[in-house]
């Protein structure tokens, strides 16, 4: 018997971009998570690349063709945490003008799993992360998803920080408008395309 009420959650997936030692994602990826789960009718869950140690992608078949599931065990939960989401906020940090390798790889290991689902950015570095977040929008385009246009962009986070590697108090409060307006337009979008999806099968 299907549980209506579980049918009707939005289930939102955040992802922790990085997975280096002292790390900034964790502290967006918290910050939005609570702000998430403030919100009637949503499911939100924090996805930590940490705990999903997956080669870097060297398949024969590519995820769009593939046949059969790629048998390694983070790969298999990776695939099955991204097929249960309705949408995505994504933790993403800049390297040299780009993308993490490890997010990026995170990307490449599914394809039907991320299709017609909305994903949106907390991005951080240099220009406040906005060079890596424009190759993950051509990179989410390129799976069938849909990039929202609302964003939050951190610069200089390094600053945000004590001495001890604890996040400042009140550190992330000036981007809390820039946060709801992303998490009001990600959740329209996961709505009504989930709702398309239904209606597809």
């Amino acid at each position: 018997m299907v549980d209506i009420g579980m049918e009707r959650l939005l289930n939102i997936k955040i992802i922790l971009g990085s997975t280096r030692p002292n790390r900034f994602s964790e502290f967006p990826g918290r910050w939005i998570f609570d702000m998430v789960k403030k919100r009637e009718d949503v499911l939100a869950e924090i996805l930590d690349l940490r705990e999903y140690e997956m080669p870097f992608f060297n398949e024969s078949a590519t995820p769009s063709s593939k046949k059969d599931p790629y048998m390694n065990e983070a790969v298999v939960r990776w695939t099955d945490k991204v097929k249960e989401a309705d949408g995505f906020i994504v933790i993403a940090p800049e390297y040299n003008r780009g993308t993490p390798a490890v997010l990026k790889n995170a990307l490449d290991y599914a394809y039907q799993e991320w299709n017609l689902k909305p994903i949106g950015f907390i991005s951080y570095g240099v220009v406040g992360g906005a060079r890596s977040v424009e190759h993950l929008r051509l990179s989410s385009i390129e799976l069938q998803m849909v990039p929202i246009r609302n964003a939050v962009h951190i610069p200089a986070h390094w600053t945000l920080r004590d001495e001890a590697g604890t996040l400042k108090p009140g550190a992330l409060d000036a981007y809390g408008k820039p946060a709801e307006a992303l998490l009001d337009q990600l959740l329209w979008w996961a709505g009504v395309l989930k709702e398309a999806r239904a209606k597809g099968k």
